[in-house]
C-alpha cells in the first residue's frame, strides 16, 4: 500500500514539475513561496485588527505568531523524524528535476515546512475571520494552497510532503483558532 502511494506521488510530482509547466509560470511561481512577498499582507492584518479590534487585535498577532511558530517547529521535527530526501537531492532523480529556485535545502522534504505554516495560518485567518466574510475568510485557503502547490511545482517536495504538511497546519490552526475563538474572539469589538 504504502509503495502504491508514493508511486502515485512521485508520478503526480513529475507531472506538476515537468508536464503541467508554462514559461510565465516558471517566472510567477517561485516568488510566490518567497516571504518577503506576502509581507504586505502580514502587514495589513497587523494594522487590520490592530485598528479595528483594538487590544483583541493585540492578541491575534500574538496568536497568529504563535500558530506559525508551532507549525514550523512540528513540521521541522517530522522532517528530522522521517527523513525523506527532497526530489532535488535525490541522487536517482535529481537530474529529471527542474529546480526553479537558487538552491535545494538540505532539509528532509516530510512535511513541507511551507504548507505547514501557510495552511496553519489559513485556517486560524479563516476562523478568526469568518465573522466578516466566509467567502472572503475562505481565500486564505487558496492562498496556502497556492504557496503549497509552488513547493511541487519548482521542484523542492513531492506532493505527499505538501499534503502531510497541510493536514499537520489545518490542525495546528484549528487549535490555535478555537482556543482563540473560545477565549479571545475578535468579532465582540469591531469599531464601526
Amino acid at each position: 500500500m504504502l509503495e502504491k502511494l508514493l508511486r502515485l506521488d512521485l508520478k503526480l510530482f513529475f507531472r506538476i514539475n515537468n508536464q503541467w509547466q508554462h514559461p510565465w509560470l516558471d517566472a510567477i511561481i517561485p516568488w510566490l513561496r518567497e516571504p518577503f512577498v506576502w509581507a504586505p499582507l502580514y502587514l495589513f492584518l497587523g494594522l487590520f485588527v490592530t485598528i479595528n479590534y483594538k487590544w483583541r487585535g493585540f492578541w491575534w498577532i500574538a496568536f497568529f505568531l504563535i500558530t506559525f511558530g508551532l507549525a514550523d517547529q512540528s513540521s521541522s521535527h517530522i522532517k528530522d523524524w522521517i527523513g525523506r530526501v527532497r526530489p532535488c537531492r535525490d541522487p536517482l532523480l535529481q537530474h529529471y528535476v527542474r529546480v526553479l529556485v537558487s538552491y535545494c535545502p538540505g532539509s528532509g522534504s516530510f512535511t513541507s515546512n511551507h504548507a505547514a505554516n501557510h495552511f496553519a495560518l489559513g485556517t486560524f485567518c479563516f476562523l478568526t475571520f469568518r465573522h466578516i466574510s466566509k467567502w472572503y475568510a475562505s481565500l486564505f485557503f487558496l492562498w496556502a494552497f497556492m504557496i503549497s502547490y509552488a513547493q511541487v511545482y519548482v521542484g523542492v517536495h513531492y506532493p505527499l510532503d505538501v499534503a502531510g504538511g497541510a493536514v499537520l497546519g489545518i490542525f495546528i490552526g484549528l487549535l490555535s483558532g478555537g482556543f482563540f475563538q473560545r477565549r479571545i474572539r475578535l468579532e465582540d469589538e469591531l469599531t464601526p
